[in-house]
């Protein structure tokens, strides 16, 4: 009996596996944040469910064989009879009528379909780490003397907190010279206790958003100074995305600099009006003092100087000439010579130098060239070898997706009259869920392409694979849509995956059917409707316990709140509501499509 019972279900388990490994196959063709993500949850359930299989098939029956040596006996089980028995009823009823039941099945998944515009989309959801990275942008000339000021004060003002645990400050560029930054940067790690704690729940401060508005109110204190909230891991992220200080930037590309500043500040004007976009700020590429010297060609002439001349004498009296060297054990430098500061503090004192000329005459440099101060580039950004400068914002108060689409209407006319050498991009994290969506419009197909190989090859015919994939289409999406809905979860990749991922364990509860269907027409010679019937009842309980495993296994983590819960949940709701929905409407959609595309002399497969 055991060894039968193992042979009526070994195909159906084995393909049932490779349906739902098939499920997670497109997280392996996933590149960028998202695919390092998932990668690693892909390659445990995986290397899980072979080695389930393997045990399934091999030490289940030896154990049963040692453990039901007396027999089994059933027990009354007045929950699921329950429920059995008001199935039965809706069952037959669902059966004498079933093109009734598909036009409300196909009505309940375009009624679900009318979800999408209002659930909106993001890339990722955002991973609260716990802490917060504070960067503060002061102006460009600000002195090191200065900046070092600052920082202490910044620091006194966050330790006053109770719910920070400590803080600590950089300023201006690393040690390893990765960033190139200057004085102008200070960047803030404020470490924060559990949100558990006490002191979150009894002060006035509840969240970590309350934190934030609260800190941005604090450091109004200081004038002229621009800071930015994010995360000490997000900020790394966004820098790697963008290249800037944000997760989310418009970058016009060019070649001159003060076109494309000006358009920066027309594009920053146009979005501080769109709602969502938030935290906007122009990353300033001009404003740096610059000491410009042209040399008069024409009065150095009369004076027999050459321009290498007129040069020599800045490069020694500003920047310093070596002179000789300094020999220091094995060490040696240079010794450089240079004016001291008070000659060489404004464009007037440089102006006073003497240059010499061939004659012996010492002429003032300001009557050799014309000097000026002037603002220059404090920092070019480049990419692609283009130039570019970069609008960064963030996102509140509405989804990604709707936000950047209001945004790139307002500055439609800008983009579309841009002159020619210039162009506009929205980079960041929406370039990565842009990137995602184009990546999962092909996967997507394509993992049901392979899913429905795979049952071909388990029921020889494409009739009843199509069937199960259509039931599992009809059926999944309703509760998966109408849960991202009701707890304000937008669309991310993380959610797209997980609805691949319900497809998978969806269709093996449809096969545990089919298969099922097709025994007892084949070996019992049941007509398709008592077959249909028969089966439906009898494998109510390992749908159920097939489908409630896995609900109940990932609703622990659609229901956390935790730290490090963010990425995940979105997977697990769309997993846990997709089967909820599966169960109740699946046990009626599926035996009635058996029922409607069944015919007499079917290739039947178990």
């Amino acid at each position: 009996m055991i060894q039968k019972a193992a042979k009526d279900v070994d195909r159906p388990i084995f393909y049932s596996v490779a349906v739902i490994i098939a499920g997670y196959l497109p997280i392996y063709a996933l590149t960028g944040p998202s695919g390092k993500l998932f990668k690693p949850m892909a390659d445990t359930v995986a290397i899980a469910l072979v080695g389930a299989m393997i045990l399934t098939l091999t030490l289940v029956p030896v154990l049963c064989a040692m453990w039901f040596k007396g027999g089994v006996h059933e027990k009354e089980n007045k929950p699921f009879e329950w429920v059995r028995a008001r199935y039965m009823v809706w069952l037959d009823w669902s059966l004498g009528r079933p093109w009734t039941i598909m036009v409300l099945a196909v009505a309940v998944f375009a009624a679900s379909l009318l979800l999408i515009p209002f659930i909106g989309g993001e890339f990722m959801p955002h991973l609260d780490e716990g802490a917060l990275w504070i960067r503060a942008t002061m102006p460009y000339t600000v002195s090191f003397e200065t900046s070092s000021r600052f920082s202490p004060q910044v620091r006194d003002i966050l330790m006053k907190y109770p719910m920070v645990t400590d803080v600590g400050s950089e300023l201006g560029r690393p040690d390893d010279g990765t960033d190139p930054t200057g004085f102008y940067n200070d960047e803030f790690y404020v470490g924060l206790k559990p949100y558990s704690d006490a002191v979150w729940k009894t002060g006035a401060i509840h969240n970590k958003a309350e934190l934030t508005a609260d800190i941005q109110r604090q450091l109004e204190v200081f004038p002229g100074v621009v800071f930015n909230f994010t995360q000490p891991a997000e900020d790394a992220v966004d820098e790697a995305l963008t290249g800037l200080k944000s997760a989310l930037a418009v970058k016009i590309y060019g070649p001159d600099l003060s076109m494309l500043q000006n358009m920066a500040q027309v594009v920053k004007q146009r979005l501080s009006q769109v709602p969502g976009f938030t935290e906007l700020t122009v990353v300033r590429q001009l404003g740096q003092p610059t000491l410009t010297i042209d040399v008069d060609r024409g009065k150095i002439a009369r004076y027999g100087v050459n321009v290498a001349d007129v040069e020599a004498i800045v490069q020694a009296a500003v920047g310093g000439q070596a002179a000789t060297q300094v020999v220091q054990g094995e060490k040696l430098f240079d010794l450089v010579v240079r004016m001291k500061p008070e000659f060489r503090e404004s464009a007037q004192q440089i102006g006073n130098l003497l240059v010499g000329t061939p004659a012996g005459q010492q002429i003032p440099l300001s009557a050799l060239a014309d000097i000026r101060e002037s603002g220059g580039a404090a920092l070019i950004y480049r990419e692609n070898n283009s130039r570019y400068i970069g609008v960064q914002y963030s996102v509140e108060g509405r989804d990604l997706a709707s936000a950047v689409n209001a945004g790139q209407q307002a500055i439609a006319d800008i983009q579309k009259s841009l002159p020619t050498g210039y162009r506009m991009t929205w980079g960041g994290e929406y370039d990565e869920l842009v990137a995602a969506k184009q990546q999962l419009f092909v996967i997507g197909p394509l993992a049901l392409l392979i899913i429905s190989m795979i049952l071909f090859a388990l029921y020889d015919n494409f009739k009843f694979p199509i069937i199960v994939l259509l039931g599992v289409l009809l059926t999944d999406p309703v509760g998966a849509l109408l849960a991202l809905k009701l707890t304000h979860t937008p669309f991310s990749a993380s959610s797209a995956l997980g609805m691949l991922a319900l497809i998978g364990v969806s269709v093996e509860t449809a096969v545990i059917l089919v298969s099922y269907i097709n025994k007892l027409r084949l070996e019992r010679n049941m007509d398709i409707q008592a077959a249909t019937r028969e089966a439906s009842l009898l494998r109510l309980r390992p749908i159920m316990m097939t489908a409630l495993v896995a609900c109940l296994g990932l609703l622990p983590a659609a229901l956390s709140t935790g730290i490090g819960s963010d990425t995940q949940k979105p997977f697990a709701i769309v997993i846990v509501a997709g089967l909820v929905s599966r169960l109740f409407l699946g046990f009626f959609v599926n035996p009635v499509l058996y029922q409607i595309v069944a015919r007499e002399g079917d290739v039947l497969k178990v």
